[in-house]
């Protein structure tokens, strides 16, 4: 028997033992919708910037434009990048209602069925959708808003006659102190949101209902769940980082450098990290969200409710271990 305390390393811990209690389903779901992801999210950005044979094959598919000032290669790389933004959208949130799903059944002990979670990304993919344009419209609104008021600020000095120097201490200050709020700002709701897609999932609310369900459960949790995000963002932006000075480094891939064995090492090195990292990530959010459950006290209700005996254990697949979650 084991408990693990509500933080960051507990929630972690926690997650580790749902996926390596059920492995390979999240093997499954992960080569099927997080590695496809995870190497075009490697190999892209050579695809699009690389003038190889796939780049004529791109510009001569996708360009149709009989504008003489368009150059053919700007409209193609625009094309592909839509067309490669709505397929990582998708992918994304496939994975996230499937592992969602999974993580949640598998915190109870449930039998964790591949079929299942499939078709629980069809009943989930259109709220999620919804929540996600939502969430975007009112962070951009926030954006413009800070936006204008620099704006603002600045044609008030210039209507009152002011000369503005743009090496002013002062106006440097200001600004880049409107910056740092807005960037402030939008952690803050990022955390105050960092469940929401979990409750679209678990709950079967989306919109503003699950975003403001995500705001009262990560309350008094909200220093791990800065933690959570913090830590797997830092992770998939190093990793991303290592990928572009690294894979796209050889400017022009030649078809030689495609099939070399450097650039396809990279390639699944690079891969596997992030897949795993983007399967941690989605499962620990989903972990974060029982956790934040227990903390408000009702975790405990919905246990008692679903094995119906005083002293709840979670059996698990390799039945070796049960698992009692508490709140001290």
């Amino acid at each position: 028997m084991s408990a693990h305390s509500l933080n960051l390393f507990g929630v972690l811990s926690e997650t580790k033992r749902i996926i390596n209690a059920h492995s390979r389903h999240f093997l499954a779901l992960s080569v099927l919708f997080l590695l496809p992801l995870s190497f075009s999210l490697v190999v892209f950005p050579s695809l699009s910037h690389s003038p190889s044979p796939l780049s004529h094959y791109h510009r001569s598919l996708f360009f149709f434009s009989s504008s003489p000032d368009l150059p053919p290669i700007a409209t193609s790389h625009l094309l592909l990048a839509s067309l490669y933004a709505l397929f990582a959208l998708f992918l994304s949130l496939f994975a996230t209602a499937s592992i969602t799903h999974s993580t949640f059944h598998g915190f109870y002990g449930r039998p964790v069925k591949f079929i299942s979670s499939i078709k629980y990304v069809l009943t989930s993919f259109l709220p999620l959708i919804g929540t996600l344009i939502i969430s975007i419209f009112i962070l951009g609104l926030i954006a413009l808003g800070f936006g204008g008021f620099n704006v603002l600020v600045y044609n008030a000095l210039a209507l009152i006659g002011v000369e503005i120097d743009y090496t002013n201490v002062y106006l440097v200050s200001f600004f880049a102190l409107n910056t740092v709020l807005l960037f402030g700002v939008l952690i803050y709701l990022q955390v105050e949101w960092c469940l929401s897609f979990v409750v679209v999932v678990v709950e079967s609310k989306w919109g503003f209902a699950a975003m403001r369900r995500s705001a009262c459960l990560v309350r008094g949790m909200r220093g791990v769940a800065f933690g959570l995000i913090l830590l797997f963002q830092s992770l998939l932006g190093l990793v991303g980082l290592l990928c572009s000075t690294v894979i796209p480094s050889a400017g022009g891939l030649s078809i030689r450098d495609w099939i070399s064995w450097a650039f396809v090492f990279q390639a699944v090195v690079y891969t596997g990290f992030m897949t795993i990292l983007m399967l941690y990530s989605v499962a620990a959010t989903a972990v974060l969200f029982m956790y934040c459950k227990a903390l408000q006290g009702e975790l405990a209700f919905e246990i008692a409710e679903e094995f119906a005996q005083e002293y709840i254990r979670l059996p698990f697949d390799d039945g070796k271990l049960s698992h009692v979650v508490y709140v001290v």
